[in-house]
């Protein structure tokens, strides 16, 4: 065969490959049977090596991996990824349907509703038809190159039916049975097991070694259009077709409605139905179909206002109550966690969950081998919702809780007015441990590089005691530890003696002063100034402060009092860390009345985009705000960001006036009210 044979060959072996390898990973309609298949591609395989100079980039045979990146490069999408509102009931996407027709002017409005599949968001652009980029969402505006890795998707073309330029968004996903399988196999080999799907999608995508993702059957559906050249299509619908047309996978559980009563009723179906797919979804995305209504509505700074996410509710589930283990935690309080019969709950098995205290066992009348309802609290945490008393069958046993604390056996107390049991021992080891970890923590010192592993692996070795001794670390401690090589020791040490610049307020938080948090920390370093000034305040002085109530206050002198606390000042002093608060006193506040946030109770909940929430915490202080954690009646404001969960519903049930994050940029740039935006 010469080389023009070849080619020819070539061209023939592709087109029937790509098309076989749709009929099977798109359709899921295979026309060939696997050896068939095989030998296609083997013969394909022969072919390009006897002539590599003919191997294109859209072959088949590119898709086993090329060879390992040292990092992955950035992307800046065209046009950015927006995150979606949620809606988390039917109250809720009522409401999103009556401002999207107020919005629209009594025009005919249609929904397109689709599975919202629990992957890892990506972009796919195709020029003239070829597969030339893939992009993680990133923060929405910058993503990482992934296209070697996403060219490893069986069902993801690399070449497209017709010639067009294309940027599309999808959602990667690992399904069910391939997640079991390779979990079986890591767990096997001694590998922590992965979480669950999205986790396992997204680990697999972000592998540098593209050899790895194409080991794990992943898969793809394509759900929306970025943009597009030389085609005017008019919706989304019409879109989705379009993609489907070109060869791309979409997922077909899809409906078009005009009416949201209709919309709930195909939700409640999916509600019940989602466990059977063999893919896992976490809620349904409600679009405006119209393209041009799209536009109308337009977007707000972090998502648009034409969709929206209904996410599903908390799975329950029913196991078995094995037994309860107790830990203690950095301020002595004893914690009850529940270990189960290993169950699945919202994709991921659970073997353990929170029993919160001594107080709820006894109020649910949990007992060892009952049978319980388990839930995730917002998907993400593991809780014990119920016991079962009917399924009983005699064999139960009461529990009760320790007297003694089980690191170091120190009779545990119930202190006035608590509902904890706790070890007031200073030397308990496992209170010192936790501690320490808290001081590194990101919201106190934020030493990056001191997770909490590395911190046991420091206690366990006798290096450090306290948290004085993290400052005394040298290279040689810190080499012989797991998994610590030059590079990683010497970015550790860096960043521990860049913390012993920190503002006061880290430190004071970083301390663990019982019930201070950061907030509080914030307020005391604002009022006093330095470390000196606020140990020598008087219980008076300090119940003086609104934000410090009388039992705030009176930790807080006990605490100074200390002997070992007065050490380890000492200790932190003459290692150079900083002992005075770097922002404006409180005597020096800026704050105008002029503003809407002045003198205003203010809670934030949710994921805010365009900064966190501890720094729009900070901007609405410097207003004069008043920024709390719980919503009372007498919050003036909750400003919602992405998955606001029961604080949000809280404030609407109380009738407390909602911001978003966009009203809060706006208000936090104006500095003034002119009534807009409420």
């Amino acid at each position: 065969m010469d080389k023009q044979q070849a080619n020819k060959r070539i061209e023939e072996l592709r087109k029937t490959i790509n098309e076989h390898s749709y009929r099977y990973y798109v359709q899921d309609q295979p026309t060939i049977t696997d050896q068939e298949y095989d030998q296609l591609m083997q013969e394909l395989i022969a072919i390009e090596a006897e002539y590599p100079d003919l191997i294109t980039p859209d072959s088949p045979t590119q898709r086993v991996g090329g060879v390992p990146l040292d990092q992955f490069q950035k992307v800046e999408h065209r046009i950015p990824l927006l995150s979606l509102g949620n809606a988390f009931n039917e109250q809720d996407l009522y409401e999103f349907d009556r401002r999207v027709r107020q919005a629209v002017g009594g025009e005919q409005v249609n929904y397109m509703v689709e599975l919202k599949i629990d992957g890892l968001a990506v972009s796919l652009t195709y020029e003239n038809g070829l597969f030339v980029r893939g992009a993680t969402r990133g923060d929405g505006t910058i993503g990482e190159d992934i296209t070697q890795n996403l060219k490893t998707i069986r069902s993801l073309p690399l070449r497209l039916k017709d010639p067009v330029t294309i940027e599309v968004r999808g959602e990667a996903y690992l399904p069910k049975k391939e997640f079991q399988r390779i979990n079986k196999q890591r767990e096997q080999n001694g590998e922590p097991l992965f979480a669950n799907p999205r986790n396992a999608a997204a680990g697999s995508l972000r592998q540098l070694d593209p050899k790895v993702a194409a080991e794990r059957a992943l898969d793809l559906f394509l759900y929306g259009i970025g943009s597009i050249e030389g085609i005017e299509l008019k919706s989304h619908s019409e879109g989705l077709n379009f993609l489907e047309q070109l060869g791309l996978k979409v997922n077909p559980e899809r409906r078009l409605f005009s009416a949201m009563e209709e919309v709930i009723q195909f939700i409640q179906g999916w509600t019940e139905k989602r466990p059977h797919l063999p893919y896992e979804i976490d809620g349904m995305v409600i679009k405006v179909d119209s393209y041009e209504l799209q536009q109308r509505l337009g977007f707000t700074a972090k998502s648009p206002r034409w969709a929206i996410a209904y996410k599903f509710p908390a799975e329950e589930v029913v196991t078995v109550l094995e037994a309860i283990e107790v830990s203690v935690g950095r301020t002595g309080v004893i914690t009850p966690t529940a270990i189960l019969k290993p169950v699945n709950v919202a994709g991921t098995t659970v073997k353990r969950a929170s029993l919160h205290n001594e107080d709820m066992i006894r109020e649910k009348g949990i007992m060892l081998g009952d049978h319980v309802i388990v839930k995730k609290a917002g998907d993400i945490i593991p809780e014990v919702v119920a016991v079962l008393p009917e399924r009983r069958t005699g064999k139960e046993q009461p529990y009760h809780m320790p007297n003694q604390c089980p690191a170091c056996e120190s009779d545990l107390i119930r202190l006035e007015g608590e509902v904890a049991l706790r070890c007031i021992n200073p030397k308990c080891p496992a209170q010192i441990l936790e501690g320490i970890i808290h001081f590194v923590s990101r919201d106190a010192m934020n030493i990056e590089g001191l997770g909490e592993k590395v911190v046991a692996q420091l206690f366990e070795q006798g290096l450090v005691h306290s948290v004085a001794d993290l400052y005394t670390l040298r290279k040689e401690d810190l080499l012989p530890l797991e998994r610590m090589g030059e590079k990683s020791v010497q970015n550790l040490l860096e960043a521990i003696e860049k913390s012993k610049e920190n503002s006061l307020e880290k430190l004071l938080f970083g301390l663990g002063i019982r019930l201070v948090g950061a907030k509080a920390a914030k307020v005391l370093a604002q009022k006093y100034g330095t470390m000196d000034d606020l140990a020598k305040a008087s219980e008076e002085e300090l119940k003086a402060i609104d934000e410090i109530g009388p039992k705030m206050a009176d930790s807080i002198v006990t605490f100074f009092r200390s002997p070992e606390v007065q050490e380890t000042i000492q200790r932190l002093k003459e290692q150079g860390l900083n002992m005075t608060y770097k922002g404006p006193r409180l005597e020096e506040s800026t704050a105008t009345t002029d503003s809407i946030f002045y003198g205003k109770t203010v809670v934030l909940t949710g994921t805010l985009e365009q900064m966190t929430r501890q720094e729009a915490a900070e901007k609405l202080e410097a207003l004069g705000a008043k920024v709390t954690n719980s919503v009372t009646k007498k919050t003036d404001f909750v400003i919602a960001g992405e998955k606001a969960g029961s604080k949000l519903t809280k404030a609407q049930e109380l009738g407390i006036t909602v911001l978003t994050e966009e009203d809060l940029l706006f208000h936090l740039q104006k500095g003034t009210d002119d009534g807009a935006a409420l």
